[in-house]
């Protein structure tokens, strides 16, 4: 079984700065890709960052050049540093991966997401 745990959400002023992580852990045989999504009310959930195990990176045009996705492959950990953050950053973050548990050959890798973050940007 596997779990997510994320940390660093909190309340923070507009144009400050939170740093959010994230920690897989249990039956893992390799991490394939991670990542961040978020949820605000009334909205659907929206990707913001993804990172592959080669360090390739994605983001949302909303957040480039403020977030930036990092891991470290050794402890099966992600982490997601956001600055210049404006109110519309408010809302639920959820930590995501895409994780391959077993060597059984026609099992492929499975989805696991944590239990979310809240961060909330204040104007």
């Amino acid at each position: 079984q596997v779990q997510l745990v994320e940390s660093g959400g909190g309340l923070v002023q507009a144009g400050g700065s939170l740093r959010l992580s994230c920690a897989a852990s249990g039956t893992i045989y390799s991490v394939i890709a991670m990542g961040w999504y978020r949820q605000a009310p009334g909205k659907q959930r929206e990707l913001v960052a993804g990172i592959t195990s080669g360090g390739s990176t994605n983001y949302a045009d909303s957040v480039k050049g403020r977030f930036t996705i990092s891991r470290d492959n050794a402890k099966n950990t992600v982490n997601l540093q956001m600055n210049s953050l404006r109110p519309e950053d408010t809302a639920v973050y959820y930590c995501n991966a895409e994780i391959l548990t077993t060597l059984q050959l026609g099992v492929g890798p499975g989805d696991y997401w944590g239990q979310g973050t809240q961060v909330t940007v204040s104007s």
